[in-house]
């Protein structure tokens, strides 16, 4: 019998010329996931879904599809989706590492660096006609080379954030609930530390852990009141590592100068009291978002759907 898929979401050709002519494909070519209800009828008698991470497929959607074989996200992250029912109703999950691990790594450097030196307000004064005249305390900013980075998840994102940081000769401190081997510390020049004493001694602290019960709102009033005053916080994780209602206060208050923030507690929605600080660089989730990755990601995805929809172990499971 001929295999069926559902995907939720756009693709980009190049993923999509990958799938068979035998397989039956019903494809939903648009950014915007499926209403629940859309997504429950669709994906009734569907072998595979290739999903990216706005939808949610939890326990109501997997019932609703008993002859489902795989879910594929078009993502790293996963949790959009209810691994343990997906596990007990046999449902392999799979997502997309490796292939963003660089591009990611490019964003959150992105924002540290516009953040220390003010790029987003420099912007505006400069094409609001504001600049008349070279002014010696104009927009003064931080220097990154030579100051501490603290990394809070030392994963391959957080690995890559730190070889971008030999560049700038900085002191590199991280912490991972799994340590390395030594040989990666020395490769990588970096030094293991507890999350406090990051927080305390770091000028940048960039966050690149999983989203997890324990990692919810790491970045809370009491650590954000750890970091220096002088210290940058950027966020190209998750959103809700981050409590964004106490990241408001210490940026407007001063408990820190500032921060680079490309994800959200609820996504679309950012929390209204950052839009208006200056201090703060926001970005709309795309950190991956170079053209040769989001095609990367996309064909792994449908990779791993057809591998596992051919009896085959998929390229990328989640762990």
């Amino acid at each position: 019998m001929a295999k069926k898929i559902l995907i939720s979401n756009v693709l980009p050709k190049e993923a999509l010329d990958l799938i068979p002519k035998e397989i039956t494909v019903d494809y939903h070519s648009a950014d915007a996931p499926l209403p629940k209800a859309e997504l429950l009828a669709r994906l009734k008698g569907k072998d595979g879904l290739v999903c990216h991470i706005v939808s949610a497929i939890d326990e109501e959607v997997l019932a609703a599809a008993p002859t489902l074989k795989v879910v594929a996200n078009v993502a790293v992250g996963y949790n959009n989706i209810d691994v343990a029912v997906a596990r007990r109703r046999g449902v392999v999950v799979t997502n997309t590492p490796d292939v963003l691990t660089e591009t990611t790594a490019d964003f959150a450097w992105a924002l540290l660096m516009a953040a220390a030196r003010r790029v987003v307000e420099a912007d505006h004064f400069a094409r609001s006609g504001q600049w008349q005249r070279w002014q010696w305390d104009l927009l003064w900013g931080a220097d990154v080379h030579g100051k501490t980075l603290g990394i809070l998840g030392f994963g391959r994102i957080g690995r890559a954030v730190a070889r971008r940081a030999s560049g700038f000769d900085m002191r590199v401190l991280y912490h991972d609930a799994v340590r390395p081997e030594p040989a990666v510390e020395r490769e990588l020049r970096v030094t293991y530390a507890e999350p406090e004493t990051i927080l305390r001694e770091a000028d940048f602290v960039s966050l690149h852990t999983p989203l997890l019960p324990k990692t919810r709102h790491l970045i809370n009033e009491r650590t954000l009141r750890l970091m220096k005053k002088t210290a940058i916080l950027v966020n190209a994780a998750r959103g809700p590592i981050v409590d964004e209602a106490a990241l408001v206060r210490a940026l407007k208050e001063g408990w820190i100068a500032g921060a680079g923030i490309d994800v959200f507690e609820e996504e679309p929605t950012i929390h209204p009291g950052l839009a208006p600080l200056p201090n703060v660089v926001l970005a709309p989730h795309i950190a991956s978002a170079s053209r040769d990755t989001r095609i990367a990601m996309a064909t792994l995805a449908v990779r791993n759907c057809l591998a596992v929809l051919d009896g085959k172990p998929p390229l990328t499971p989640v762990p």
